[in-house]
């Protein structure tokens, strides 16, 4: 017992050391973005001055725009075709090598697929620019929302299916009427997902983006503007990005729980 309280205690305290080695410095630039003074070395009062400024702030709305524009296209055409293929991997053998082969984009390091993504379209002669960016993160986004719909349809009844196309159902009606309202939390959370990632998504889009303002996304602005050093409206903006993060993250594990245990 006195050996099984140790390792507990142990356990305890290296999750809480985790905890804090991860959420100490989210916390601390949270913390400055309210500061008044935007002094990361001392604390001369509350303000939101801050937040205000990024509202005058052109090249930061711009981005804005331009990341809600890239997040909301690619997570519809991401959600269509990776539910559209987690319905047909599902319904095929499962093999290793298919299962490699789905997750490949998951598993690539960003910088080998941006790379690899920049060389297509240079070979395509196809112009960069925020569809460029779009194209990239549906192909980035695909595994992921194929990997959360496929959990929801592990535990699918195809009788029901099967049972609307005995009544006379078309196949097309099935799926709207029957297979989509049940496999919906799933993706749902995969759509969540896919719009986390892409708002977040960096090196991809940097590497994919054309020249100009036109195409710079949000965190693209981001890196720019902290190359000549971490100005409050920085932080105030990695504060609203990361508040937007975290609240689609619990949506989406919240909508793919129900997905797992509906």
């Amino acid at each position: 017992m006195l050996e099984r309280g140790a390792g507990g205690l142990l356990l305890w305290l290296h999750l809480r050391l985790i905890y804090i080695f991860l959420y100490v410095p989210i916390a601390v630039l949270m913390v400055l973005s309210f500061n008044k003074a935007g002094l990361p070395t001392a604390w001369t009062g509350f303000s939101v001055e801050w937040y205000g400024k990024l509202l005058d702030s052109g090249p930061i709305l711009g981005a804005a725009l331009n990341t809600l524009i890239v997040a909301t296209v690619s997570t519809v055409l991401a959600t269509g075709i990776g539910t559209l293929l987690a319905l047909g991997v599902e319904r095929r053998r499962r093999t290793s090598w298919l299962d490699a082969l789905l997750f490949a984009p998951m598993i690539i390091p960003d910088i080998v697929l941006a790379i690899a993504l920049l060389f297509f379209f240079t070979l395509l002669e196809f112009t960069l620019g925020l569809h460029s960016i779009i194209l990239s993160h549906v192909v980035f986004n695909i595994a992921f929302v194929c990997a959360v719909v496929r959990t929801r349809l592990r535990h699918f009844d195809y009788a029901v299916v099967e049972a609307s196309i005995d009544l006379g159902a078309s196949e097309i009606t099935t799926f709207f009427r029957v297979t989509l309202p049940i496999i919906f939390p799933g993706v749902l959370a995969g759509a969540l997902l896919a719009f986390t990632l892409s708002i977040d998504e960096f090196i991809i889009a940097f590497f994919t983006a054309g020249a100009g303002p036109s195409s710079t996304t949000l965190p693209m602005q981001i890196y720019a503007m902290i190359r000549f050093g971490v100005t409050p409206e920085i932080n105030a903006m990695a504060t609203i990005i990361m508040l937007v993060s975290f609240t689609l993250v619990f949506l989406a594990q919240r909508a793919n729980r129900e997905a797992v245990t509906g």
